[in-house]
């Protein structure tokens, strides 16, 4: 009536900790036959199975238990074979050697795996160094019952395969970002599903972003001319980075990427609005000078509505402190402030912006043999992406663009 495979779901089911019951109702077969087949009445379908073997529920008297004998290490060397004429600790680092090959840099327990993958791990080690079954599944702490149902059903579907390229899309479509932003983009592309299957994929599948840092490029040069009064300190030191409305108080920084090679180097000014993060500016050229201020700030000034006048939050590079600087200030009725000298927590939003730039755009790609040309088109298309791509979880998993539309305001 009931096939093999039915059978060692069931069992299966048993040894990974579920209940009588629910593990009939997972296989689809009645309680009254999951009790007669946990009490040891298995079919005949099965190998083991009579139909009045093992142990009987109700009166019959339950078999004796032998005797625990104890269990042979893993590690210690066959009697013939092709590891007779190791010592333990060869077998050991051979084990251990396929483990860490197997897992490439996923952790050293085999435990560290999924079920399936450590059947597939041990069914690699049976035929690589001729260990019995016994001793594989014990190693790798594998009940016997799930080891013959993997072996039974080598091409069964990855309960996640699914659902794997889906993470990788938006991990990629959300900037490389951690298993909270990809969870976001997953649910508004409408895939529900739980942030720790997310993470668990994410894990497997090696999706992470690559971290590093380097020192930065500091444009300071000296006191070349008096510097305005830093505006976001509060009285206690603290900052106040924060905007009530768009284009209310800005900030603005320059940072240095080195290229591999003899691409060489590559600079970005940026002006950023506190309100939603949303680069409000930015100019990307192979110089830091003070012409490639000037022209972020002008883009910036050029989404200006009549009447507004942001304040614009600088650190003491010397090309915020020079006339023509100053002048399009002037012109655009902005009111300039200027960080304390040797502190730069005194302009943190701009240096958090650029780190989320630097691990998310530059540390997250392969730029072996770019061009300065190319790395700056990229550059400023990812800026443009930024605007209108990226979701952040402090505007609701919203980009800056819906953000603003969101709460009435215009692009």
């Amino acid at each position: 009536m009931y096939d093999r495979d039915t059978v060692e779901l069931f069992l299966m089911a048993l040894d990974e900790g579920m209940n009588v019951a629910r593990a009939g109702r997972e296989v689809g077969i009645p309680e009254d036959t999951a009790r007669r087949w946990a009490a040891g009445g298995l079919p005949h379908c099965h190998p083991g199975g009579t139909r009045a073997s093992g142990r009987i529920a109700g009166s019959a008297k339950p078999s004796k238990r032998r005797k625990p004998v104890p269990e042979a290490s893993p590690y210690d060397p066959p009697k013939s074979g092709p590891l007779a004429g190791m010592t333990r600790n060869q077998i050991e680092n051979l084990l251990l050697k396929a483990v860490l090959d197997d897992l490439k840099g996923g952790g050293s327990h085999p435990l560290s795996t999924p079920m399936r993958s450590r059947c597939e791990l041990g069914e690699r080690l049976r035929r690589a160094t001729g260990l019995p079954t016994s001793e594989i599944i014990r190693f790798l702490e594998i009940p016997r019952s799930t080891w013959y149902y993997h072996r039974a059903n080598p091409r069964a579907a990855d309960p996640l395969a699914r659902l794997r390229p889906l993470v990788a899309g938006a991990f990629d479509r959300c900037g490389r970002r951690g298993y909270r932003a990809v969870h976001a983009e997953l649910r508004r592309a409408g895939t529900r599903v739980s942030e720790k299957l997310v993470r668990r994929v994410m894990r497997e599948d090696g999706l992470a972003a690559r971290r590093r840092r380097r020192r930065r490029y500091s444009s300071y040069a000296g006191e070349v001319s008096p510097a305005p009064p830093n505006l976001p300190l509060r009285p206690d030191g603290t900052h106040a980075f924060r905007a009530a409305r768009p284009n209310e108080l800005w900030v603005t920084d320059l940072t240095e990427f080195r290229l591999p090679g003899d691409a060489g180097k590559v600079y970005l000014n940026a002006v950023v609005d506190c309100h939603d993060g949303r680069p409000a500016g930015w100019a990307v050229g192979t110089s830091p000078d003070s012409a490639l201020a000037n022209e972020s700030l002008e883009r910036a000034c050029a989404g200006l509505s009549p009447g507004e006048r942001p304040v614009i939050h600088s650190d003491r590079g010397w090309h915020y402190r020079w006339p023509g600087w100053v002048s399009i200030c002037e012109r655009a009725g902005l009111v300039r402030s200027m960080s304390r000298k040797g502190m730069s927590c005194d302009n943190a939003r701009a240096e958090g912006f650029f780190g989320l730039l630097k691990q998310e755009f530059f540390y997250a790609g392969d730029w072996s043999g770019a061009t300065a040309e190319g790395f700056m088109a990229a550059l400023d298309a990812w800026l443009a992406w930024f605007r209108a791509g990226r979701i952040s979880e402090a505007l609701g998993w919203m980009t800056p663009d819906e953000y603003r539309l969101s709460r009435g305001y215009a692009l």
